[in-house]
Formats: C-alpha cells, structure tokens, sequence
C-alpha cells in the first residue's frame, strides 16, 4: 500500500512505523512544485496535508488510486468531483481538533473584549500605557448574544463555551434536519439577517463553498447590530476582507478576530493587512490576526496524521470507508480492497 502525502508537514517516522511494514509513505514537501506524474501514478492512495493548496496534480493523472483524504476537516481544496468521476471517494478528517478551534475562537473573542493584547502593547511601548481604558472594546460578555453560524462540531463546541461565559447561544445553519435547535439546547434562528440584527458576536465555524465563500460581505456587515465582533476561524474566504475593513473603518462594526484569510500568508499590500501593520488607529486593539493556528497543538497535529491514515488504511485494507465527502459525485461504487 502506497501513500502519497502531498504537502506535507516534516515526517513523523515513528508515527508511519505503526501501520506495519506494508505501509509505504511517498513524502512530497513543496509546495511550490506539485509531485511528478509517476509518483501519482504509483500511488495508491493520496493525502492533501495543506488547508490552502490543492494536490497540483489532477484526478487523472492518479491511475491506481483508490482514495483521496484531506488531512484536515475543510476539503475546499480537493476536486471533489474530479475523483468522483473516478470512482475515488474523497474522505476528511472532522474530528481531530475540535476543541482546539473552539478554543481559539474563544480566545480572539477574550483577547478583544477583555483587552489582554490591547493592554500588554500598551504597558510595553507606551510610559503613559499603565491605564485601565487602553483596549477599546473592553465589554461584559454576560448577557450578549453569541450567534454561530454553522453549528457542526466545532461551532457547537465554541457554541458551549460561550454558553459557560453565561452568554445567550443562538445558531444559524440551513444544512441541520429540524430538532436540530433541541439536541444542541440553544435558539436556532432561520434567517441570516435576523442572526445579524441580534448578534453581539458573530462565530465562524461553517465549511467553505460555493454558497458561503463572500458571505459575510457587504450587504450581511450592513445588516449588523452595532458594536458587532466578527471572529473567523474556519475558511479566510468565508469573509469578504474589503467588506470588513469598510465596517471596521467606519465603525460599522466594533472589532474582528481573524485565524484565516482569503489570501495566506497575510497579503501585506491588502489596505485593511497594511492598516493593521502600519498601526492605524483605527485597527488598534479592534483588529487580532492569527496565522491559520487555530487548528494547531501538539496533540491536534499528530492527532491528524494518525487519523487521515486510519481512513485510508480501514478503506484500502477491510473496505470500510469513514467521513466521506464527496457521495454525491460518485460515478459508480467506491472500490473495496
């Protein structure tokens, strides 16, 4: 069984060791050049380690593969009809890092609302920084309305741990069967615009697609309640960067704390990235970026691994296919080991 890992993150030899002996690992590192065509040729099944870039190389081109996996929970940068034409189910790994996510999204809403980053620049760099009203977004989160748009299992995590800072949970996803609202135990509103005039703080947690990519864009920010924090963990895309610039310039909206981007790295000649770095007033302490991290601790990273091989392993060597996502592509039945 041979895997190529497209991609990828330096190698964890002792993790690949535990599949035996008939697991054969094919490492493409950089992404700046896709593999060759007889790598892909020889491959059995194939692994996108990258949340941002495709595989480079089409479906076709992968002549004995049986299966493709995203090593991660968004597979926005898999073809998933290209494989599916083909016969190749593409899988996911959706259950990885959850809470770490969660937490992250948490934590920009913190890092904002209680001033902690706001504070600490302005202890360091300014001798007049020792003042309570340095961070200007400094709010009681008891009370306000955290409204979570896509309630799946990481918008369900942050979901309760807003619930635990005695906020008002209320959720916005079209995709969840009715009685969704009383298995999760918060408000489900059926309109987006309806989220917006209600929601304090806005959490992204819903895939990236057709549908979604520009969502939270010009005619949904102008919908918002004011003072409204935007936080985007899930897909930069989702987010119309021109958009919330505006807002956040023109005090539309109160602040934004940001884990991705449309463009990754930071497009440093964007006017709201150039603003941010340049320390334009406006930005300071309403603007938090972090580096796509949100997914990432040490147990997350090996977390991932581990579980995109299982998928591919289970499938290729009992037949047993786990977290499927592109079903409705398929051409004719997965093929079985």
């Amino acid at each position: 069984m041979r895997i190529l890992k497209v991609n990828t993150y330096a190698p964890d030899t002792a993790l690949y060791q535990a599949f035996g002996p008939d697991v054969v690992f094919d490492i493409h590192r950089d992404p700046s050049e896709p593999p060759s065509l007889d790598r892909c040729r020889a491959a059995d099944a194939v692994i996108n380690c990258s949340a941002t870039l495709p595989i480079g190389v089409g479906a076709e081109h992968f002549e004995r593969c049986r299966i493709a996996v995203r090593e991660g929970v968004g597979y926005d940068t898999m073809d998933l009809a290209g494989w599916g034409a083909r016969g190749v189910p593409v899988c996911n790994v959706p259950d990885y890092g959850t809470t770490e996510v969660a937490d992250h999204a948490l934590a920009l809403l913190l890092a904002l609302t209680r001033g902690t980053s706001s504070y600490q620049e302005a202890v360091r760099d300014r001798s007049d920084g020792w003042r309570y009203d340095a961070a200007p977004l400094v709010r009681r989160l008891r009370g306000q309305t955290f409204a979570v748009l896509g309630l799946g299992r990481i918008g369900l995590a942050a979901a309760r741990r807003a619930a635990a800072f005695d906020m008002k949970v209320i959720f916005y996803d079209p995709y969840l069967p009715n009685g969704a609202e009383l298995a999760a135990g918060y408000e489900r509103v059926r309109r987006i615009e309806e989220v917006m005039a209600r929601a304090d703080i806005l959490s992204i947690h819903t895939p990236l697609n057709d549908e979604t990519r520009g969502m939270v864009g010009v005619d949904l920010l102008a919908k918002a309640k004011p003072g409204l924090i935007v936080i985007n963990t899930a897909r930069g895309p989702i987010v119309d960067l021109d958009a919330l610039g505006e807002a956040l310039k023109t005090a539309r909206i109160a602040g934004a704390g940001l884990d991705v981007l449309p463009k990754e790295p930071a497009d440093s000649d964007h006017p709201l990235i150039k603003a941010y770095r340049q320390r334009e007033a406006w930005t300071e302490g309403r603007l938090m970026l972090s580096p796509h991290s949100a997914f990432y601790s040490p147990s997350a990273l090996e977390d991932m691994q581990r579980k995109a091989i299982e998928v591919i392993v289970s499938y290729l060597r009992e037949g047993v296919l786990m977290n499927c996502v592109n079903a409705e592509h398929m051409k004719r039945a997965p093929r079985a080991a």
